[in-house]
């Protein structure tokens, strides 16, 4: 696994420049930008940070595509566990609220 494509990939795929994730994740620009230039992995708590920004785990990072394991933060557990309490027609709303996001 290429860490580095997958930061960028995860990054592309939000439309995040490297100085929003920067500023989600708290780290600087110029570290994100170093581990390019030097093509040097970030540290366990920089990737950390990374993770955190993008809405993930660490286990979830690593998760490779074709595995059939599927693993959520606390927050999607949230998320599934109010979706479970809405009734069909709320439930329609809420998809098409996020639709529009």
């Amino acid at each position: 696994m290429d860490i580095l494509d997958k930061i960028t990939r995860m990054r592309l795929e939000r439309n995040w420049s490297e100085y929003q994730l920067a500023e989600k994740s708290g780290l600087t620009q110029s570290t994100i930008s170093s581990w390019y230039r030097k093509n040097m992995l970030p540290s366990i708590p920089s990737l950390e940070k990374i993770c955190e920004a993008y809405g993930i785990t660490l286990s979830q990072f690593f998760l490779e595509k074709d595995d059939d394991t599927i693993q959520v933060s606390d927050q999607q557990k949230r998320l599934l566990e109010y979706a479970s309490r809405l009734n069909t027609e709320q439930y329609g709303a809420l998809l098409n609220f996020l639709k529009t996001l």
